[in-house]
């Protein structure tokens, strides 16, 4: 019960690493809200976490919207009286992506394997477009929660503590298409900014650099041509994909009392990619 009493807000909950963090909290004692896009999944992860005996709320959240990032706040307040922890989870792995969409999947990693043996077309065929989109959601998205979920914090005195999902991208040019990898390492800036400021008033903020996990935004890896498949993986010394649960068990150790001097940091539940 290493967050029992605690509130925590997690943006992206619906599935994959924000669902997973999402159930490890609520089964640590915390209560839930769960702010995602698609309506169906962000209900579905609550109605898990309640019939598993949790206590959790769901609050439709456009993570790009001020308003809507606003009124998940504002949800979670009257709901349950307090934010302590924020989970950033919302987040794309490529402009068209949007979680169990296989057909847009394999029509980036198509293009994804063309780019590997002529790397030039990806800079010259990127769209501007594109790439706004992908810093938006993944950066933007990071920014409106922190800084609406900070303010309640900050008023409670209480201190709190954010967590930014960021990835192995975030230091690594190869671990993504371009709008990704300069999202994930802007968000670790910003993580590492946001540190420095919210220090004083006690709120820890730290990132998560998960290396590849298997779930949706991942699936596209087993698409791969056999021989790509296995060079794929001769870069993770542990040889597998990460589990969800081993991203939500690091989360949870940032959320918790237990990681009460860190801030400013980023840790990676990778498999061993940055042993090279």
């Amino acid at each position: 019960m290493r967050l029992d009493g605690k509130v925590a807000v997690i943006t992206g909950g619906g599935n994959g690493l924000g669902k997973a963090c999402a159930q490890k909290f609520a089964k640590e004692g915390a209560s839930i809200v769960i702010a995602d896009l698609i309506d169906e999944l962000g209900e579905q992860t609550v109605d898990s976490i309640n019939t598993a005996g949790g206590e959790a709320t769901f609050v439709h959240c456009d993570a790009v919207s001020p308003l809507d990032n606003q009124a998940m706040v504002t949800h979670a307040l009257s709901t349950f009286g307090s934010i302590d922890v924020l989970v950033t989870a919302a987040g794309v792995s490529h402009s068209e992506y949007r979680s169990g969409d296989q057909e847009a999947d394999v029509k980036f990693i198509t293009r994804r394997a063309d780019y590997l043996e002529n790397p030039h077309k990806e800079l010259l065929e990127l769209e501007l477009e594109d790439f706004r989109k992908v810093m938006t959601i993944n950066l933007d998205g990071t920014l409106l929660a922190a800084q609406a979920c900070a303010a309640p914090m900050i008023e409670a005195g209480k201190g709190g503590s954010i967590i930014t999902i960021a990835s192995i991208a975030a230091k690594h040019p190869d671990a993504g298409p371009i709008p990704y990898v300069c999202s994930k390492s802007a968000v670790w800036m910003l993580t590492k900014k946001l540190a420095r400021l919210l220090a004083s008033v006690d709120i820890r903020v730290n990132a998560i650099g998960p290396g590849f996990i298997d779930t949706h935004m991942t699936s596209l890896i087993d698409l791969l041509p056999k021989e790509r498949f296995e060079q794929f993986f001769s870069n993770i010394p542990m040889n597998r994909k990460g589990l969800p649960s081993e991203i939500a068990n690091t989360a949870l150790f940032l959320a918790s009392d237990e990681a009460s001097y860190f801030t400013g940091e980023i840790l990676h539940p990778d498999g061993g990619y940055f042993t090279e």
